[in-house]
């Protein structure tokens, strides 16, 4: 089998300099990362492009390899930042994956642009933050982090250490941010993608509860609950499961 060639390029829009990766031809797959990861986290789960999607794999603000001069840091920017690379990419409605921070931002682009979202996977995301989350986010001081992690850190985002310590002092100031999170259930209401919700349950950060509340709030969605499922539970041995699940879903073929 032939390797499928990625495409990388960055692009100025917003106050931003935000790089992208795309594989793959066909209907436009966006998929986004979680907080303090990078667009190239999806090749441990997409090793090759499904058929019929072509994959349009992002860094948000700060990430990786985008910019972020403002020093500044929601996920409802983030989302306008990604809605404004499909708009320089010409695309315009199109099927996306979000994980964690990344489903955060894909329920603000679900809410403020409703028509541009055929259908979307949210996997360990949350429409607020609980009591539980911010405690860990409490935690995550600078001091908290190991040279280990400090040097896995550097392997990712090539900014340096001064981008690192950014990423990490905004995770842990959503400690304290109520207004970028904050979706209540007619507020969800509005979605109008077919939405698949996975959740581990025995996820530390968010518990399941809320992936409930998502799921009753969402008018066409489907709940899919992994047992023994951490948070993110798409990666490893349950990789491909995920797969066979999720792209049957966008298809409009899951069962």
């Amino acid at each position: 089998m032939n390797e499928i060639p990625t495409i990388r390029q960055t692009i100025a829009l917003n106050d931003i300099e935000i790089y992208y990766e795309s594989r793959g031809q066909g209907e436009p797959l966006v998929l986004l990362h979680g907080f303090s990861g990078l667009g190239r986290d999806w090749e441990l789960i997409l090793k090759q492009p499904p058929a019929g999607f072509k994959l349009i794999a992002p860094d948000l603000r700060g990430h990786g390899r985008s910019t972020n001069p403002t020093r500044t840091f929601t996920f409802r920017q983030a989302a306008l930042d990604v809605l404004a690379l499909l708009d320089a990419i010409g695309i315009e409605r199109f099927k996306a994956i979000g994980l964690s921070g990344g489903a955060k931002s894909l329920l603000h682009i679900a809410t403020l642009r409703p028509t541009r979202v055929e259908a979307m996977v949210l996997v360990s995301g949350a429409h607020y933050f609980p009591a539980q989350a911010r405690k860990l986010m409490a935690q995550m001081t600078l001091e908290s982090h190991s040279e280990q992690e400090w040097e896995f850190m550097r392997g990712r985002h090539p900014r340096g250490d001064d981008q690192i310590r950014l990423l990490w002092e905004q995770c842990h100031a959503f400690k304290d941010s109520y207004e970028d999170m904050n979706f209540t259930a007619p507020f969800l209401s509005t979605i109008t993608a077919r939405t698949l919700i996975m959740y581990g349950d025995r996820d530390p950060v968010y518990p399941v509860e809320l992936a409930l509340e998502m799921y009753r709030a969402i008018p066409n969605s489907y709940l899919w609950v992994v047992p023994n499922g951490g948070h993110g539970p798409i990666f490893g041995d349950m990789a491909q499961t995920f797969v066979e699940k999720a792209i049957p879903f966008l298809e409009g073929n899951w069962k």
